[in-house]
């Protein structure tokens, strides 16, 4: 579950626009992993870890869109978390990507990430790993032909958090958990820095493995919360049996996919897990009136089914009814 800025919300959905460079912050510790961070995207995701980032003492630079830099600049990142608890982080925050960093966080939603990039001049990096967390499986091939192949880590993270003004960060669940895939030169670095401010880290072998799982696991949940307009808690008590075929449909396609794929049976036990009011990400911008990210969560579903024969007729119709519904 990844609930997301929404472009209209600071994820940095329109073409980077000047703005004045941000005042010299004083410096910091060097951070275990070294270097500075950039984070494209300040929203639920991006927001909540460069907040945690920049507490743990690294430098932390947002790049967003204007009215979030200016918020950013005035007030900082205010997080009101389960987790953590209640705090506000200073980082610096810019329109543009003007300098050479040691990591790149990308948590845009897929529905703005082709003008987001824009902000990120591949030249700018240099050379820095390029860590996405963003729904689906599509956006790592088109991340490594504009950053290099070599400098994109596959990766996904399991949180409940949501930005609900410029700057200002709900962290839901109790738990932040980032899953990286390996081998990557810059895997190491990575982790230090994410571990370093309190986020769970794991190394994966399987980048396809890693992201498959992410989906099998988001899609049945996004689809019908957003579908139904209701919580986890009443999937998985008035709507278990359709939520199981949804499961089983998206463990089948990973399956064929990767070659492997979570258990049903343990797949509900993590959605009975959450908070029984979580609500996905895509229902969040289905309510806002915002675009969905249904190509990238079950248009992928959808496409991998056709490339290997799988019947998905629950997946088809929910899919269809919600394009419908846009």
């Amino acid at each position: 579950m990844r609930p997301d800025p929404s472009p209209a919300a600071g994820s940095a959905a329109t073409a980077a626009t000047a703005a004045p460079a941000p005042a010299a912050a004083s410096p910091a510790a060097p951070p275990p992993g070294g270097g500075t961070v950039a984070v494209l995207g300040p929203g639920g995701v991006g927001g909540l870890l460069a907040a945690l980032l920049a507490r743990s003492g690294q430098r932390v630079v947002c790049i967003a869109g204007a009215e979030t830099v200016r918020a950013l600049r005035t007030d900082g990142l205010r997080v009101r978390s389960r987790q953590y608890g209640d705090f506000t982080a200073r980082v610096e925050a810019d329109t543009v990507l003007r300098e050479a960093v040691g990591l790149c966080l990308v948590t845009v939603k897929h529905t703005a990430l082709e003008s987001a990039l824009r902000r990120i001049p591949a030249g700018a990096l240099g050379g820095a790993p390029v860590l996405p967390l963003l729904n689906g499986v599509d956006h790592v091939p088109s991340l490594r032909t504009r950053y290099g192949a070599e400098n994109v880590i596959p990766a996904v993270i399991r949180v409940e958090s949501a930005r609900t003004a410029p700057g200002l960060i709900e962290h839901g669940s109790p738990f932040t958990e980032v899953d990286l895939a390996s081998p990557a030169e810059q895997v190491d670095r990575t982790v230090e820095s994410l571990t370093a401010a309190g986020v769970s880290t794991r190394v994966m072998a399987d980048a396809d493995a890693l992201l498959w799982a992410k989906l099998a696991f988001l899609a049945p949940f996004a689809l019908l919360t957003t579908y139904h307009r209701v919580p986890v808690g009443v999937l998985r008590t008035e709507l278990r049996a359709e939520l199981a075929a949804l499961v089983e449909e998206a463990a089948a396609v990973s399956r064929a996919a990767c070659g492997t794929a979570p258990g049903t049976a343990e797949m509900l036990a993590r959605y009975d897990a959450f908070p029984p009011r979580s609500r996905s990400s895509m229902q969040r911008d289905a309510e806002a009136g915002r675009p969905l990210e249904l190509d990238a969560i079950g248009g992928a579903l959808l496409r991998a089914a056709a490339r290997h024969g799988v019947p998905v007729p629950v997946t088809t119709g929910l899919v269809a009814e919600l394009a419908a519904r846009s």
